[in-house]
């Protein structure tokens, strides 16, 4: 055990020095740019309107994605992000990295590696100390009308539908536990309003899923094998041009017998110095997780792009 809290404790750290290296870099890319008037300037979009990464790789907040496209690439310009992410738990931890593309704000394309840790639970279950599920996500998403800046004049919200194409590699365990599949599709819809003069951001989701564990555990199982509909929603007071905090809401399945799961919910912080770099940290309540309840920690995640 306490291997792992050291291994966590030095990701953090280094998490948080890369936050720091990489924000001085940029900070002293936006001096020089800003010294010379004829540099252009990489987008005209507000800080922070793209949202952050959120656990599965579109642009959005932690827990669910928002309908804007990742990025500050505005509708002639295209943009990009790579993103770390680590969620420490007190009985297992996920580790993340990926990156999506922003086409002409207008298509967003991203990936993303999530490898979710089981550490003393993986022994107790008989899979081994530090067992490792490791899920590859591939997302599309399009934005369909509205925008969510410059429609300041209309209660219209940005809408985006998407997808997210979800692998893992552990066919024979998810097997065992009684998960119909070890690959599977979310499909969702989602729209977001920014009110600037209030400087309140609100977005809901609807995903429908056969994710277990948002598809750690598969996907489909002995209790329900059918897409259902789930809400998802965040709610984001920006405290300036560069601070925001806020909450999220997700609402899950529950198709496995053997692994009950609960809803999940966060609060959180985001900071971005500028356009290119980010760091997000939140209080995260993912509930029970297979044999463990009250699985609450930390989300830290890095963001990196233009």
């Amino acid at each position: 055990m306490g291997m792992y809290r050291k291994n966590r404790a030095t990701w953090l750290i280094g998490l948080a020095l890369s936050g720091c290296v990489i924000s001085s870099v940029a900070a002293a890319a936006g001096v020089e740019s800003a010294s010379d008037s004829s540099t252009p300037t990489v987008s005209n979009k507000l800080l922070l309107t793209g949202g952050v990464t959120q656990v599965e790789g579109s642009a959005g907040g932690g827990l669910t994605p928002w309908a804007v496209i990742g990025g500050y690439g505005t509708s002639d310009e295209i943009g990009a992000n790579a993103f770390l992410t680590h969620v420490n738990l007190p009985d297992y931890h996920l580790d993340e990295v990926g990156a999506m593309v922003g086409l002409y704000d207008r298509v967003e394309v991203s990936f993303a590696q999530q490898r979710f840790n089981t550490e003393q639970v993986g022994a107790a279950l008989g899979l081994g100390r530090g067992f490792t599920f490791q899920q590859n996500i591939i997302g599309v998403k399009v934005r369909l009308f509205g925008d969510v800046v410059l429609d300041q004049d209309s209660w219209l919200p940005q809408v985006s539908v998407g997808v997210q194409h979800k692998k893992n590699d552990q066919a024979g365990v998810l097997q065992f536990i009684g998960a119909k599949s070890d690959e599977g599709n979310d499909y969702y819809v989602n729209a977001t309003k920014l009110f600037l003069g209030q400087s309140l951001l609100v977005n809901a989701t609807l995903r429908f899923t056969k994710a277990n564990q948002i598809g750690i555990l598969g996907f489909g199982g002995d209790r329900n094998n059918s897409y259902k509909p789930e809400f998802e929603g965040s709610v984001a007071y920006l405290l300036s041009r560069n601070w925001a905090i806020g909450a999220e809401y997700r609402q899950k399945p529950n198709n496995l017998g053997i692994a009950k799961e609960d809803d999940w919910y966060d609060a959180f912080v985001a900071w971005a110095p500028n356009k290119h770099v980010s760091l997000t940290l939140a209080y995260a309540d993912l509930g029970n997780i297979v044999i463990k309840d009250r699985q609450r920690g930390l989300y830290a995640s890095v963001q990196v792009g233009f």
